[in-house]
Protein backbone atom coordinates (compact mmCIF):
# COMPACT_ATOMS: atom_id res chain seq x y z
CA UNK A 1 0.00 0.00 0.00
CA UNK A 2 1.22 3.49 -0.85
CA UNK A 3 1.33 6.19 1.82
CA UNK A 4 -1.05 8.33 -0.27
CA UNK A 5 -3.77 5.70 0.30
CA UNK A 6 -3.02 5.57 4.01
CA UNK A 7 -3.23 9.36 4.32
CA UNK A 8 -6.72 9.34 2.78
CA UNK A 9 -8.00 7.53 5.87
CA UNK A 10 -6.53 10.08 8.30
CA UNK A 11 -8.03 13.39 9.41
CA UNK A 12 -5.38 15.38 7.56
CA UNK A 13 -4.66 17.61 10.55
CA UNK A 14 -0.94 18.00 11.20
CA UNK A 15 -0.09 19.40 14.62
CA UNK A 16 2.68 21.99 14.68
CA UNK A 17 4.41 24.27 17.16
CA UNK A 18 6.82 27.15 16.73
CA UNK A 19 10.48 26.65 17.56
CA UNK A 20 10.41 29.49 20.11
CA UNK A 21 7.50 28.15 22.17
CA UNK A 22 8.14 26.47 25.50
CA UNK A 23 8.29 22.77 26.23
CA UNK A 24 5.31 23.31 28.56
CA UNK A 25 3.24 24.53 25.60
CA UNK A 26 4.36 21.58 23.50
CA UNK A 27 3.61 19.08 26.27
CA UNK A 28 0.12 20.54 26.60
CA UNK A 29 -0.47 20.14 22.84
CA UNK A 30 0.81 16.55 22.91
CA UNK A 31 -1.45 15.71 25.84
CA UNK A 32 -4.57 17.46 24.53
CA UNK A 33 -4.29 15.79 21.14
CA UNK A 34 -3.14 12.40 22.45
CA UNK A 35 -0.19 12.34 20.06
CA UNK A 36 3.51 11.53 20.40
CA UNK A 37 5.15 14.22 18.27
CA UNK A 38 4.74 17.68 16.79
CA UNK A 39 6.28 19.22 13.72
CA UNK A 40 8.27 22.34 14.57
CA UNK A 41 8.15 25.39 12.33
CA UNK A 42 10.18 28.59 12.24
CA UNK A 43 8.72 32.12 12.18
CA UNK A 44 8.12 31.82 8.42
CA UNK A 45 6.19 28.56 8.79
CA UNK A 46 8.96 26.33 7.40
CA UNK A 47 9.34 22.92 9.08
CA UNK A 48 12.67 22.92 10.91
CA UNK A 49 12.31 19.95 13.23
CA UNK A 50 10.23 17.42 15.11
CA UNK A 51 9.60 17.39 18.85
CA UNK A 52 8.66 14.01 20.26
CA UNK A 53 7.94 12.73 23.73
CA UNK A 54 11.33 11.02 23.50
CA UNK A 55 13.04 14.39 22.87
CA UNK A 56 11.40 15.79 25.99
CA UNK A 57 12.53 12.85 28.12
CA UNK A 58 16.08 13.18 26.75
CA UNK A 59 16.01 16.85 27.71
CA UNK A 60 15.64 15.90 31.35
CA UNK A 61 19.32 14.85 31.46
CA UNK A 62 20.87 18.25 30.83
CA UNK A 63 17.97 20.38 32.09
CA UNK A 64 16.56 18.36 34.98
CA UNK A 65 12.86 17.80 35.54
CA UNK A 66 11.96 21.49 35.23
CA UNK A 67 11.70 21.84 31.46
CA UNK A 68 8.69 24.16 31.41
CA UNK A 69 10.49 27.26 30.19
CA UNK A 70 13.02 25.57 27.89
CA UNK A 71 12.44 26.50 24.25
CA UNK A 72 11.40 23.77 21.84
CA UNK A 73 14.40 24.62 19.63
CA UNK A 74 16.73 23.33 22.36
CA UNK A 75 15.24 19.82 22.43
CA UNK A 76 13.78 19.23 18.97
CA UNK A 77 15.26 16.83 16.46
CA UNK A 78 16.58 18.99 13.64
CA UNK A 79 17.36 16.26 11.09
CA UNK A 80 13.88 15.77 9.65
CA UNK A 81 13.63 12.52 7.72
CA UNK A 82 10.79 12.70 5.21
CA UNK A 83 8.98 10.38 2.87
CA UNK A 84 6.77 10.67 -0.19
CA UNK A 85 3.12 9.75 -0.81
CA UNK A 86 4.45 7.32 -3.45
CA UNK A 87 6.48 5.40 -0.86
CA UNK A 88 5.03 2.14 0.41
CA UNK A 89 4.06 1.38 3.97
CA UNK A 90 6.84 -1.23 4.06
CA UNK A 91 9.44 1.32 2.90
CA UNK A 92 8.30 3.83 5.54
CA UNK A 93 8.43 1.14 8.24
CA UNK A 94 11.97 0.24 7.14
CA UNK A 95 13.00 3.92 7.29
CA UNK A 96 11.63 4.23 10.80
CA UNK A 97 13.30 1.04 11.93
CA UNK A 98 16.68 1.90 10.40
CA UNK A 99 16.72 5.40 11.88
CA UNK A 100 15.00 4.45 15.16
CA UNK A 101 12.28 7.06 14.77
CA UNK A 102 8.53 6.84 15.27
CA UNK A 103 7.19 9.70 13.14
CA UNK A 104 7.59 10.69 9.49
CA UNK A 105 6.36 13.79 7.71
CA UNK A 106 5.07 13.06 4.22
CA UNK A 107 6.01 15.55 1.50
CA UNK A 108 4.82 15.78 -2.06
CA UNK A 109 7.74 17.72 -3.49
CA UNK A 110 8.11 20.63 -1.08
CA UNK A 111 4.50 20.49 0.17
CA UNK A 112 3.74 18.86 3.51
CA UNK A 113 0.80 16.50 2.94
CA UNK A 114 0.73 14.48 6.16
CA UNK A 115 2.44 13.18 9.27
CA UNK A 116 2.52 9.46 10.06
CA UNK A 117 3.37 7.52 13.18
CA UNK A 118 4.62 3.98 13.47
CA UNK A 119 1.17 3.17 14.88
CA UNK A 120 -0.47 4.32 11.64
CA UNK A 121 1.82 2.05 9.64
CA UNK A 122 1.42 -0.98 11.90
CA UNK A 123 -2.37 -0.60 11.87
CA UNK A 124 -2.29 -0.50 8.07
CA UNK A 125 -0.14 -3.64 7.84
CA UNK A 126 -2.36 -5.52 10.30
CA UNK A 127 -5.43 -4.69 8.22
CA UNK A 128 -3.60 -5.77 5.07
CA UNK A 129 -2.51 -9.10 6.59
CA UNK A 130 -6.03 -9.75 7.90
CA UNK A 131 -7.49 -9.09 4.45
CA UNK A 132 -4.96 -11.47 2.88
CA UNK A 133 -5.77 -14.17 5.45
CA UNK A 134 -9.49 -13.79 4.80
CA UNK A 135 -8.92 -14.02 1.05
CA UNK A 136 -6.95 -17.24 1.60
CA UNK A 137 -9.73 -18.68 3.79
CA UNK A 138 -12.28 -17.83 1.09
CA UNK A 139 -10.11 -19.39 -1.59
CA UNK A 140 -9.60 -22.60 0.40
CA UNK A 141 -13.33 -22.82 1.22
CA UNK A 142 -14.34 -22.51 -2.45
Amino acid sequence: MKLAELLQGKSGEVHKVRFDQSIAEAATRLTENKIGALLVEDAAGKIVGILSERDIVRGMGPHGADLHDVEISELMTRDVIRCSPDDTVNKAMAMMTDRRIRHLPVYDGEELVGFLSIGDLVKSRIMEVQAEAEAMRQYIAS
